[in-house]
């Protein structure tokens, strides 16, 4: 038994061994090109053209990134970060609230044609935004909201994939619990926002990542309704950024900007990783 109890151990252990190397090679093979950009925005323009690349950063970071924030090929590129980033909280917090309403009127209100109207909601999702985007963008014009944070925001803030997800959780909340606020004599809008709500955190969390990085990551419809430079998105920037014809890439100010576009989402998923986690494995019913 004890020599059984060995082997297991020692096998085990290789595979732990053998399961961190590969992990380790991976995030190594995801993060190399991460890396040579980051070293790309510290070096001069011969640096990059001329081979052989260097790999390790150079010294011109505070010239490069002070380039790419405040200048950039027709607005400074913070503004544009500021831009993506009204968009995409705009975005993630309004399919958030629209999904989390819907979903609760959808499980806990009794009205004629409550299925047929949860399946339409559903069916949205063969429908994506190229599909009905020109009668969108007809939409928000008749409204006057071409290059603004609304024309940005409001057309994308109806999500049927949250709404179906937030109302696969509510269905698990016992019926015992809406019962006993109803007895309490609390509202229906009381009920939800004191115990549904809190018991959606999580879900909550997980959404919000996997939205704020949809939102930030949008291009065609920025693209479609912004027509004022002030208002182009960071995406939309970096493929400004690109030369046309003969023209040379500056390419330490444009991998500076990539880098610089790939920190709010960093922070977004680094701080809320442990909700986020959370929010996909534990329905904490």
């Amino acid at each position: 038994m004890a020599q059984q109890r060995d082997g297991m151990v020692e096998k085990r252990g290789a595979g732990l061994w053998l399961t961190h190397v590969f992990m380790i090679f991976g995030v190594l093979v995801i993060f190399f090109p991460i890396w040579l950009a980051f070293v790309a925005s510290t070096v001069t323009q011969p640096e990059i053209v001329q081979p052989p690349m260097p790999l390790w950063p150079g010294d011109r970071f505070w010239e490069n990134y002070s380039a790419a924030l405040f200048s950039g090929v027709n607005v400074p590129v913070s503004t544009m970060l500021f831009n993506s980033l009204v968009m995409a909280i705009g975005i993630a917090v309004g399919k958030i609230v629209i999904s989390l309403l819907s979903a609760f009127a959808i499980v806990y209100f009794r009205f004629p044609g409550r299925t047929f109207f949860f399946w339409m909601i559903f069916l949205t999702l063969m429908l994506p935004v190229e599909v009905r985007i020109v009668p969108t963008f007809e939409v928000v014009a008749g409204f006057g909201m071409l290059n603004s944070y609304g024309g940005l925001i409001f057309p994308l803030i109806a999500s049927a994939t949250a709404t179906f997800l937030f109302r696969q959780f509510f269905l698990t909340i016992p019926d015992e619990l809406a019962e006993a606020a109803r007895v309490d004599g609390a509202s229906p809008m009381r009920f939800f926002w004191d115990i549904v709500v809190p018991m959606s955190r999580t879900n909550v969390a997980a959404l919000f990542v996997i939205l704020f990085i949809y939102g930030w990551n949008q291009y065609l419809w920025p693209l479609l309704i912004t027509t004022d430079p002030e208002m182009n998105t960071i995406v939309m920037g970096i493929k400004q950024m690109f030369p046309s014809g003969d023209d040379v890439a500056d390419w330490p100010v444009i991998m500076a900007t990539s880098i610089l576009a790939m920190i709010p989402p960093v922070i977004v998923v680094v701080s809320m990783q442990r909700l986020f986690i959370r929010g996909l494995v534990d329905s904490e019913k």
